[in-house]
This record gives structure tokens, sequence and C-alpha cells, in this order.
């Protein structure tokens, strides 16, 4: 072979290999770019003061879950702010927001207000709402175990005595979802042997519409009133069986945030519709399920128990009580005479 072209050949090999040489380390050079970290933030070492988790509007309950003491910078601690060192979370559960405060903002002293204080319930109560007293006990008030910010559902329970047999006891539901402004429990100083002793409440304020409020008050001079605690979980079902059924009207073009704002006030609202009940005769076959008759008359009783009080038939009354909740029926036509037969029992 030439020499020429051999030594032509070799330098062509030469440049070839460096080129490939610097591509490589070009690229790999690009493809690990060096990381730096980033500046760490000065943690606060100031103060523990009380901050709101959560936005928390005018009328909102301090519950555990919405307040939390956290540090703060020393120069920025007011008088007004809660200190961990003076205050304790217990000891401001129930006491209401006045002034709204923001996620992340100490609470301060003067946006909240504490039952018994003027202008509790005022914050409390919600726009057109109304603040209503039920009397309890620690059989009808879930023992004890209400506070405020809870949500309940309100049980009448009530007798309907007749002439004709032993009376119906009927219990049913009927208000739903009242919020829980606040209880008249105390705690008192401590025992000998270093407890708290806490009082049981006798009596339970809630919010309620002008309506149920008006409701509530005729409720109480029927029967007893008796308090069911609601779960969490619960606002969401009810929530769901609304929109399921058509009660919910979104407007047409509104954003996720008024939507949002719109479904929260349709979720936490109370209610008196769909009311649930169950008689004497649901709970035991010795109980009637019926409205027992009153005065004389031609209607035969409908005591459903193991034995009449007589073997005659029972007289009807040409007047008969208010309509309450008696339970399924049916209706048995005979000609020009329709007769209503209770049906379920066992």
């Amino acid at each position: 072979m030439d020499r020429r072209k051999v030594i032509l050949l070799v330098g062509a090999l030469m440049i070839a290999l460096c080129t490939a040489f610097l591509a490589r380390s070009l690229f790999t050079g690009s493809a690990a770019p060096s990381v730096t970290a980033a500046p760490q933030q000065a943690v606060p070492t100031g103060p523990r003061v009380l901050v709101a988790k959560r936005s928390l509007p005018v009328g909102t309950i301090i519950t555990p879950d919405s307040v939390a003491f956290q540090p703060w910078p020393s120069e920025l601690v007011s008088n007004a702010y809660f200190l961990e060192a003076d205050s304790k979370i217990d000891s401001l559960l129930g006491t209401v927001v006045r002034n709204a405060v923001t996620a992340g903002q100490p609470v301060t002293q003067g946006s909240l207000v504490k039952p018994g204080d003027r202008g509790f319930l005022a914050a409390a109560l919600g726009p057109g709402m109304r603040a209503v007293t039920v009397p309890v006990s620690a059989r009808t008030g879930v023992a004890g175990f209400v506070f405020p910010g809870d949500r309940v559902d309100l049980v009448l329970t009530q007798s309907i005595s007749g002439d004709s047999g032993p009376a119906l006891n009927a219990s049913e539901t009927i208000i739903r979802n009242l919020r829980v402004l606040a209880t008249d429990q105390r705690v008192s100083a401590e025992n000998a042997e270093g407890k708290r002793e806490v009082i049981a409440f006798t009596t339970v304020t809630v919010e309620a519409t002008p309506k149920l409020a008006e409701k509530i008050a005729v409720a109480q001079t029927i029967g007893t009133l008796s308090l069911s605690l609601r779960s969490i979980a619960d606002n969401e079902a009810e929530l769901e069986r609304s929109m399921a059924a058509g009660d919910i009207n979104l407007p047409a073009g509104a954003d996720r945030k008024t939507e949002d704002k719109l479904l929260k006030a349709l979720a936490t609202r109370p209610v008196d519709t769909d009311v649930t009940f169950v008689t004497g005769g649901d709970v035991s076959r010795f109980q009637r399920r019926s409205v027992p008759v009153m005065g004389g008359g031609n209607r035969q009783s409908s005591y459903n128990g193991p034995s009449a009080p007589s073997a005659a038939p029972m007289q009807a009354a040409a007047s008969v009580a208010p309509p309450v909740p008696r339970g399924p029926v049916v209706r048995v036509a005979r000609g020009n005479t329709v007769t209503e037969v209770p049906v379920g029992g066992k």
C-alpha cells in the first residue's frame, strides 16, 4: 500500500477517536448536572402561641382539631396571643370565634368568646338562626357526652292513651342534624384525689331555624325529648341523600368555590323531613302499634296485646284523637265500607 495513503488513514482514525472522546465527555457532563442543597428555613425558636389549623369564620365553635400551639418569633409575640405556658387548649374548647381567623394566624384573646359571656350566643348563631334550650338528663342526653360543636338528632317519646286498651307508646325522630351551641356542664375544682369533677348538664342549647324553634317548643309539651348523637360522616350521607332526591339545585355557571360553599351550607342545615318512628308494637308483641280509640261508637279496638280487657267489642269514639304515626296499614274494601287493618305485627 502507498505510504502516503497509510499516513492519511491513520490520521483520519486519530481524528475520529478524538472527536468521539470529546462528544462523550460533552454528553456525560450535561446529563449529570450538579445539585446544590437549598438553604433550610430557620425554625422559630420563640414561645409557642395558639394558631388556627384551618380557616375559622365567625361563629365557629373551637374543637381540638381547629387550633394548636406552635413556635412563634419572639419579636412578633403580642400580649393578646394565647401562650402555651399560660393557657391550655382544654380551657378554650367550646368557645366561639367572634372575629374571623385565617389558617396559620395566631388566635387572639379578643377573637374568642366563652360560654356565659355577653354576646356568646349572638356570635355562635348563624344568619337567620335561633337558639333553643332543651331540658335533658343523663338518660336523654347521651350520658353527658354531648359537647358544643357536636350535631344531634332530636327524638320525641310520647304515650297516647284511649278507652280501648292500653296506651300507644311511640318514639319518633322529629329533627335531624341540629348543632349544639352550649351546655350547662361545669367542671368543678379538683377533689381530694386530685381529679376534676364534672357536673352533668341538665340543659342543651341547639341552633335551629325559627320554624324548627316553634316545633321544638311544642314537642316539649307533648312528651320527653332525647338527644341522639350523630357521626361526623353522617353529614356526607345526608348531603348525598338530598342530591339524589333532587332537593339541591346548583346555580348555572357557578364556580367550584361557590358550589363547595353551597353544598357545605346544605350539609349542615337542620332537617325535619322524612320523619322516622317506632311504636311499642315494633319493640314487643305485647304492645300495640295503632292509635287507641276514644269514647263510644261501633269501631272495634285495634289492641295487639295477648288479650283485650273485655270480651265485648270496644266502642269507638265519634271524635278520634289527633292522628299520630300508626305504622303500615292495609285498606280492605267490602262494598262501600273501607276498613284499615294494621300489618307487620308478630
